[in-house]
């Protein structure tokens, strides 16, 4: 199976020259890496999250395999979506999905299926893999979509992950992808934010869950931000850092409806 770029000339430029200099426009040079078991990277187009997703993954030290977790904003496929073989082409070349890995992840979360309709036309997780490509060679995926959003779920996907890492041969980064607040007046996208932001740097998947539904926070990957918190805590995560915030005004110049996005890594 080979999945096809649903978003290239849109989201990032579908040249591979030009966009390896689009993407490096947003890394910045650091010194020293940082191994992580965790990041929240932004999906928007890169000229508007770009400088989010840059700043993150310029600071870490990153292995081979990555896990990524976003929402399914198509409403195609299966509740739990995973991509469980297969290649991803892109404009930079083709990624591997990690067969073994994903039906390992499969067998430990039953409520999970082996699905390619919902990643054929989604952005979430193809807005990740330029900077990834650009940063580290024969880099391998197990791309995870999510329209379900109850704890229960986020909880038992989590768990069902940490388990199968704990006892990996090698080290796995898990993405999960997500925006913050939609549409809304720039000062109360960053309150709303903030709320969210703080759930997740306290390593709170419940309060975040709680806190995104109380407040009406649209944050579209929340469910796989709370899947991620608990596989985080389940492979012993302590120490997280909020990177970069910044909203879409800083690009656009509309300070009225505004999308919020937030970078932040987890060790």
């Amino acid at each position: 199976m080979l999945r096809s770029p649903a978003v290239a000339g849109q989201f990032y430029i579908a040249s591979p020259e030009k966009l390896k200099h689009q993407v490096s426009t947003y890394l910045e040079n650091t010194s020293s890496k940082q191994k992580a078991i965790a990041v929240v990277s932004p999906h928007a187009g890169l000229v508007y999250s770009g400088k989010v997703a840059g700043k993150v993954y310029s600071r870490l030290a990153l292995p081979r395999t990555f896990i990524l977790i976003g929402p399914n904003h198509t409403g195609l496929g299966t509740p739990i979506s995973i991509f469980s073989k297969g290649e991803w082409q892109m404009p930079q070349g083709k990624i591997m999905v990690d067969n073994l890995l994903a039906h390992q992840i499969l067998e430990q979360f039953p409520e999970a299926e082996s699905d390619t309709l919902a990643h054929q036309s989604e952005h979430c997780l193809e807005v990740q893999l330029p900077f990834l490509q650009f940063l580290k060679d024969e880099i391998r995926i197990v791309p995870i979509v999510m329209m379900r959003s109850d704890l229960l779920t986020c909880q038992e996907l989590g768990s069902a992950i940490a388990v199968i890492l704990r006892e990996w041969p090698e080290p796995v980064l898990l993405i999960a992808s997500t925006d913050m607040t939609h549409y809304e007046p720039d000062l109360i996208a960053r309150e709303k934010d903030g709320r969210a932001i703080e759930k997740i740097l306290a390593l709170d998947p419940h309060g975040l869950h709680t806190t995104v539904n109380q407040y009406r926070i649209s944050m579209c990957g929340h469910a796989p931000t709370v899947a991620v918190l608990f596989a985080s805590l389940g492979l012993g995560a302590s120490q997280t850092a909020l990177i970069h915030y910044m909203t879409s005004a800083e690009v656009s110049g509309d300070y009225e409806h505004v999308v919020g996005y937030a970078g932040i890594i987890i060790k």
